[in-house]
Protein backbone atom coordinates (compact mmCIF):
# COMPACT_ATOMS: atom_id res chain seq x y z
CA UNK A 1 0.00 0.00 0.00
CA UNK A 2 1.44 3.36 -0.74
CA UNK A 3 1.80 6.23 1.88
CA UNK A 4 -1.43 7.02 3.24
CA UNK A 5 -0.39 10.33 4.76
CA UNK A 6 1.55 11.50 1.87
CA UNK A 7 -1.37 10.74 -0.48
CA UNK A 8 -3.90 12.57 2.56
CA UNK A 9 -1.46 15.09 2.25
CA UNK A 10 -2.11 15.85 -1.47
CA UNK A 11 -5.66 15.64 -0.82
CA UNK A 12 -4.99 18.50 1.63
CA UNK A 13 -3.29 20.59 -0.42
CA UNK A 14 -6.04 20.24 -3.14
CA UNK A 15 -8.66 21.74 -0.41
CA UNK A 16 -6.41 24.36 -0.02
CA UNK A 17 -6.69 24.84 -4.03
CA UNK A 18 -9.70 24.64 -4.25
CA UNK A 19 -10.30 27.82 -1.54
CA UNK A 20 -8.08 29.73 -3.24
CA UNK A 21 -10.09 29.25 -6.49
CA UNK A 22 -13.42 30.15 -4.80
CA UNK A 23 -14.67 26.90 -4.53
CA UNK A 24 -15.82 25.30 -0.50
CA UNK A 25 -12.03 23.96 0.94
CA UNK A 26 -12.89 20.48 0.29
CA UNK A 27 -10.80 18.60 -2.20
CA UNK A 28 -10.27 14.39 -2.98
CA UNK A 29 -8.20 12.29 -5.15
CA UNK A 30 -8.76 8.65 -5.53
CA UNK A 31 -5.67 6.41 -6.10
CA UNK A 32 -4.89 2.67 -7.27
CA UNK A 33 -3.74 0.12 -4.73
CA UNK A 34 0.37 0.87 -6.24
CA UNK A 35 -0.53 4.17 -5.12
CA UNK A 36 -0.92 6.47 -8.39
CA UNK A 37 -3.14 9.03 -8.63
CA UNK A 38 -5.70 8.12 -10.94
CA UNK A 39 -7.94 11.44 -10.62
CA UNK A 40 -8.28 14.65 -8.58
CA UNK A 41 -11.45 16.32 -7.67
CA UNK A 42 -11.99 19.93 -6.05
CA UNK A 43 -15.27 20.76 -4.84
CA UNK A 44 -17.59 21.82 -6.89
CA UNK A 45 -20.46 24.26 -5.39
CA UNK A 46 -19.72 27.69 -7.04
CA UNK A 47 -20.87 29.32 -9.19
CA UNK A 48 -23.88 27.93 -9.43
CA UNK A 49 -24.51 26.88 -5.78
CA UNK A 50 -24.73 23.28 -6.25
CA UNK A 51 -24.74 21.92 -2.64
CA UNK A 52 -24.41 18.07 -3.83
CA UNK A 53 -21.46 18.76 -5.92
CA UNK A 54 -18.83 17.55 -2.90
CA UNK A 55 -15.17 16.28 -3.67
CA UNK A 56 -16.66 13.15 -2.79
CA UNK A 57 -19.63 12.94 -4.83
CA UNK A 58 -17.71 14.38 -8.20
CA UNK A 59 -15.18 11.78 -8.04
CA UNK A 60 -17.09 8.95 -7.64
CA UNK A 61 -19.17 9.60 -10.36
CA UNK A 62 -16.04 10.00 -12.94
CA UNK A 63 -14.55 6.80 -11.24
CA UNK A 64 -17.88 5.12 -12.62
CA UNK A 65 -17.54 6.49 -15.59
CA UNK A 66 -13.63 5.83 -16.13
CA UNK A 67 -13.00 3.15 -14.33
CA UNK A 68 -14.15 -0.83 -14.42
CA UNK A 69 -15.40 -2.13 -11.14
CA UNK A 70 -12.13 -4.19 -10.24
CA UNK A 71 -10.29 -0.94 -10.53
CA UNK A 72 -12.80 0.90 -8.14
CA UNK A 73 -12.86 -1.64 -5.91
CA UNK A 74 -9.46 -1.83 -5.63
CA UNK A 75 -8.52 2.13 -5.03
CA UNK A 76 -8.52 4.30 -2.09
CA UNK A 77 -10.16 7.78 -2.47
CA UNK A 78 -8.61 10.33 -0.23
CA UNK A 79 -10.28 12.92 0.97
CA UNK A 80 -9.71 16.13 3.44
CA UNK A 81 -12.36 15.62 5.36
CA UNK A 82 -14.93 12.19 5.95
CA UNK A 83 -17.22 11.77 3.56
CA UNK A 84 -20.83 13.09 4.51
CA UNK A 85 -23.24 10.77 4.45
CA UNK A 86 -24.29 11.48 1.10
CA UNK A 87 -20.83 10.97 -0.26
CA UNK A 88 -20.56 8.11 1.53
CA UNK A 89 -23.43 6.60 -0.48
CA UNK A 90 -22.13 7.34 -3.56
CA UNK A 91 -18.64 5.77 -2.91
CA UNK A 92 -20.83 2.90 -1.50
CA UNK A 93 -22.40 3.06 -5.27
CA UNK A 94 -19.35 3.03 -6.86
CA UNK A 95 -17.87 0.57 -5.20
CA UNK A 96 -14.39 2.13 -3.92
CA UNK A 97 -13.28 -0.01 -1.83
CA UNK A 98 -11.30 2.00 0.84
CA UNK A 99 -11.64 5.86 2.17
CA UNK A 100 -8.76 7.71 4.17
CA UNK A 101 -9.91 10.75 5.45
CA UNK A 102 -8.60 14.01 7.03
CA UNK A 103 -10.97 16.07 9.28
CA UNK A 104 -13.69 14.03 10.96
CA UNK A 105 -17.46 15.38 10.59
CA UNK A 106 -18.18 15.87 14.08
CA UNK A 107 -14.83 17.98 14.34
CA UNK A 108 -15.61 19.69 11.22
CA UNK A 109 -19.41 20.57 12.20
CA UNK A 110 -18.21 22.18 15.98
CA UNK A 111 -15.30 24.56 13.21
CA UNK A 112 -18.19 26.02 10.72
CA UNK A 113 -21.30 25.72 13.06
CA UNK A 114 -24.55 25.87 11.41
CA UNK A 115 -23.22 28.08 8.06
CA UNK A 116 -25.96 28.17 5.16
CA UNK A 117 -23.84 26.30 2.54
CA UNK A 118 -22.72 23.54 4.71
CA UNK A 119 -25.21 22.12 7.35
CA UNK A 120 -22.83 19.41 8.68
CA UNK A 121 -23.63 15.96 9.05
CA UNK A 122 -22.74 14.38 12.50
CA UNK A 123 -23.11 10.99 10.57
CA UNK A 124 -19.93 8.87 10.81
CA UNK A 125 -19.41 7.37 7.20
CA UNK A 126 -18.73 3.98 8.96
CA UNK A 127 -22.56 4.05 10.04
CA UNK A 128 -23.69 4.54 6.33
CA UNK A 129 -21.11 1.80 5.11
CA UNK A 130 -22.16 -0.35 7.87
CA UNK A 131 -25.58 -0.42 6.34
CA UNK A 132 -24.02 -2.22 3.75
CA UNK A 133 -23.27 -5.17 1.95
CA UNK A 134 -20.53 -4.47 0.44
CA UNK A 135 -16.72 -3.93 2.36
CA UNK A 136 -15.22 -0.44 2.70
CA UNK A 137 -12.37 -0.05 4.69
CA UNK A 138 -11.90 3.56 6.70
CA UNK A 139 -8.79 5.18 7.61
CA UNK A 140 -9.69 7.98 9.95
CA UNK A 141 -9.37 11.08 11.07
CA UNK A 142 -6.03 11.57 10.11
CA UNK A 143 -4.05 14.59 9.90
CA UNK A 144 -6.52 16.76 11.35
CA UNK A 145 -4.71 19.54 12.33
CA UNK A 146 -3.47 20.14 9.06
CA UNK A 147 -6.77 19.25 7.10
CA UNK A 148 -8.22 21.89 9.46
CA UNK A 149 -6.21 24.66 8.09
CA UNK A 150 -8.16 25.14 4.76
CA UNK A 151 -11.54 25.95 6.68
CA UNK A 152 -9.98 28.59 9.10
CA UNK A 153 -11.42 31.74 7.83
CA UNK A 154 -13.57 30.39 5.25
CA UNK A 155 -17.21 30.05 6.93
Amino acid sequence: MADDETLLRRAIALAGEARAAGQHPFAALLADSDGRVLMEQGNGFAPHGDGTAHAERLIATRACLELSPDQRAAATLFTSAEPCAMCAGAIYWAGIGRVVFGLSERRLKALIGPHPENLTLDLPCREVFAAGQRQIAVVGPMLEEEAEVAHRGAW
